[in-house]
């Protein structure tokens, strides 16, 4: 955390709120040599001499610096800045999750402030080295990353995102301390945080985006194919190849389709395909016309799915979480919605984010499955949940190998109609087409970065199978560029936990409760998938060996 110290901010260790993470390449040797290190003296430990949590942690940990070890040969560090991912984007939400609750707090902030013109500046080394040696974002999906930027770059301190601290103070400081810090704030901001950023932006205009690589996918960087094969494990934390990734996608779309066709009749439309999507996309019915509206919509679905909780849960998580809109700057290139987790030590609740920009394209009938992927029984059910496992380390009480963190949350949208969900056929195809989102991100994923497809050919195949609006299919595609392989976690996580259950269901058949079930795949927090079929194959051994 002292290396990472953004990291230590979200999970509420605040010993080094005041500074930000050297991205220097002295630094990023030192990280990776301390990797090394940690690998080696993990694999000297004889798993033998351990048992219970203590046996799983040391695998755990020792299949986690074997990834990171191996990930040292692919210079992704390079790719430092997209429409997602940046200083333009973490800086603010970061200042969302820091807390200030005293005047030492507000203190630690300014001197995080201070941090970020040599921040910038290390992230212009970054991509200038990508520019030298060929690793360059592609321009186009980047296209929205200089007015992101231009929201930092201000002539009124109370316009900037890292303002928005010093407009609220706690009662136990006193008003001229107040006057002080806000000063100081707005000091720091306007003569060194602006510029910084204005010099950035500038960089980023007439050099960064110049230079973009030519083809969308990683594959045509310098190693990009290895690069992107490790990606491939990172983010489903199994062997699996583009291809067989490709093929699965291929499959499940067509299976999708199907159902998709079926409720689509159900609805008593008599058109196409095309035609229904047509439809969906420009009746006003299923638009809200305010973003108040919309953001009180996801709250009612939200406050819904909380009271169906029990009958599929036996335990659940303690701290709260809540519904906020996406801030304005950020909300263009960003996705329907996401979560914010809160702190470990309960002292900041989860948020589920949602993005009231251009309302044309935030229809009604999807928002019960976002609503139940971002909050609860989905992220927020789950990761809470890790965090509150007391009796497990910390590293694992905040893992985040994305094929269980989102292959969980997109099972947990199946969950709908048995809490209540999905009753109009709308939402369930709105369901449905959430689904198939996430089986098209298996075929454009690999179609973009293992065989080459083009941007345009990624945008027709999702626009033409998901249903998604024009926005949403354009953001996503630009999201699968600049993010290879995350996209694949999904739908393989999902398949792997849906397996899982059907096996039980068949090996148990009475006996099989799905509470217990929800326990052991949410007990031991989040596993690679492997590890969990092994897990869950014991419970089920464990079951149908109990007396009756």
């Amino acid at each position: 955390l002292s290396d990472s110290p953004e990291s230590a901010t979200a999970l509420g260790d605040h010993r080094y709120d005041d500074r930000l993470a050297d991205l220097s390449a002295e630094a990023r040797a030192r990280r990776q040599a301390h990797d090394r290190t940690m690998l080696a003296r993990a694999r000297a430990i004889p798993a033998r001499t351990l048992a219970g949590q203590d046996r799983l942690s040391l695998e755990l940990f020792t299949w986690e610096k074997a990834l990171e070890v191996e990930g040292q040969r692919d210079p992704t560090w390079r790719l430092a800045l997209d429409q997602m991912n940046g200083p333009q984007v973490f800086l603010g939400q970061l200042a969302a999750v820091t807390r200030f609750a005293n005047a030492t707090d507000y203190a630690a902030y300014l001197a995080r402030l201070r941090a970020i013109p040599r921040y910038l500046a290390q992230v212009t080394a970054l991509l200038e080295e990508g520019i030298r040696t060929g690793w360059t974002q592609p321009a186009t999906p980047l296209r929205t990353v200089p007015d992101q930027l231009a929201a930092y770059v201000v002539t009124d301190a109370a316009a900037s995102p890292l303002y928005e601290p010093f407009t609220r103070f706690p009662a136990a400081i006193p008003e001229a301390e107040r006057a002080r810090l806000r000063d100081e704030g707005a000091r720091i901001i306007l003569g060194e945080v602006a510029p910084a950023f204005a010099q950035f932006r500038s960089f980023v205009v007439e050099r960064y985006l110049p230079a973009g690589r030519p083809a969308d996918g990683i594959g045509s960087l310098p190693g990009g194919d290895t690069a992107y094969a490790h990606l491939i494990r990172r983010y489903t934390t199994l062997p699996l190849s583009a291809t067989e990734l490709h093929e699965t996608g291929l499959r499940e779309v067509a299976r999708i389709r199907a159902e998709m066709d079926s409720v689509m009749r159900a609805t008593g439309f008599t058109g196409t395909f095309p035609e229904f999507l047509r439809f969906l996309r420009t009746d006003p019915r299923f638009y809200h016309t305010s973003a108040a509206a919309l953001v009180t919509g996801y709250r009612d679905i939200a406050k819904r799915a909380d009271g169906a909780l029990p009958s599929l849960f036996a335990e659940l998580p303690r701290l709260p979480y809540g519904v906020r809109p996406i801030p304005d700057y950020e909300a263009p290139a960003q996705t329907t919605g996401y979560y914010l987790p809160g702190a470990p030590d309960g002292s900041r609740p989860g948020w589920f984010m949602v993005n009231t920009y251009k309302l044309d394209a935030r229809p009604t009938y999807e928002m019960e499955a976002l609503s139940l992927h971002e909050s609860v029984p989905g992220h927020h059910l789950q990761i809470a949940r890790a965090q509150e496992l007391r009796g497990l380390p910390p590293f694992r009480r905040n893992a985040g190998y994305t094929a269980f963190v989102e292959g969980w949350a997109l099972y947990a949208e199946s969950l709908g109609g048995a809490m209540g969900f999905y009753t109009d056929p709308y939402s369930r195809f709105g369901q449905l087409m959430y689904e198939m989102w996430r089986a098209c991100r298996l075929v454009i994923d690999t179609g973009i970065h293992a065989q080459g497809w083009a941007r345009e050919r990624a945008i027709r195949y999702l626009a033409e199978n998901s249903g998604k609006t024009e926005q949403d299919v354009a953001v996503e595609v630009d999201r699968y560029i600049v993010w290879p392989g995350q996209a694949l976690a999904y739908k393989t996580g999902e398949l792997r936990i849906r397996a899982l259950r059907t096996e039980a269901e068949a090996r148990l058949g009475t006996r099989f409760d799905l509470r217990r079930f929800h326990n052991v795949v949410l007990d031991d927090g989040p596993l690679p998938l492997a590890i969990l079929e092994r897990n869950v194959r014991a419970w089920i051994a464990r079951e149908a060996a109990a007396p009756r």
